[in-house]
């Protein structure tokens, strides 16, 4: 089996590295971990995670950027249907738009937006939303294979200004309360995002990790 991470320029590519890697050495899962920026490895993936770190257009170029790799996407994730996990704002890249600093085209994988968070003056909180918060999930979520092992109030660890807004609100299977909902976690079929980083949850984020590792959706 072969995990490719997607090294587009963005993200804590080392850290996802790691965090995955120690994983599957605990779950015993004999799997090859290659982090790459080429469509062909792609290609040949049987699963695929897309980290990101910054904003939406600008991590949308670097992967556009990448000669064959929008190609490679489309016929691995959509068309065979092979395990997908987008990290933060790889998740974002998701959705059908972006709206930090100006209007940017994503994926279109999951129809909605991206768009910026909104906190009540008087309350207090800061944007960006940055630490540890609690996992909700909705009813769907409790039968997907991937959030197996995690439960309601869970915590995880987040780092964003901007949030993904789905039209479809069955897509999405788990929201922090800051402010008001915000979307922590979306999927479909064989897709599935986190706003918040697995690799910087602890227990919670390999939790999910190994069980990505695992899915046959």
């Amino acid at each position: 089996m072969k995990t490719v991470i997607i090294d587009y320029g963005s993200g804590n590519l080392r850290s996802a590295e790691k965090a995955t890697e120690r994983v599957a050495g605990e779950l015993g899962l004999k799997t090859e971990v290659l982090v790459s920026s080429r469509a062909e490895d792609v290609r040949t993936a049987d699963r695929i995670i897309l980290p990101g770190v910054g904003a939406f257009g600008d991590c949308m170029r670097g992967l556009s950027a990448l000669e064959g790799m929008r190609d490679a996407l489309e016929d691995v994730v959509i068309r065979k249907a092979r395990p997908f996990l987008g990290i933060c704002v790889g998740m974002q890249l998701m959705a059908e738009e972006g709206h930090e600093h100006g209007n940017h085209r994503g994926l279109g994988w999951l129809k909605g937006t991206v768009d910026p968070i909104q906190v009540p003056e008087d309350s207090g909180l800061k944007i960006p939303h940055m630490g540890w918060n609690e996992l909700y999930f909705s009813e769907r979520a409790g039968n997907h294979p991937v959030l197996g092992g995690l439960n309601n109030r869970d915590h995880a660890y987040f780092v964003h200004s901007y949030y993904f807004r789905p039209t479809d609100p069955e897509t999405v299977l788990a929201s922090v309360d800051y402010g008001g909902p915000v979307t922590a976690i979306v999927g479909r079929d064989n897709i599935i995002g986190t706003q918040f980083h697995p690799e910087k949850s602890q227990a919670v984020g390999l939790c999910l990790l190994g069980n990505f590792l695992g899915w046959k959706p």
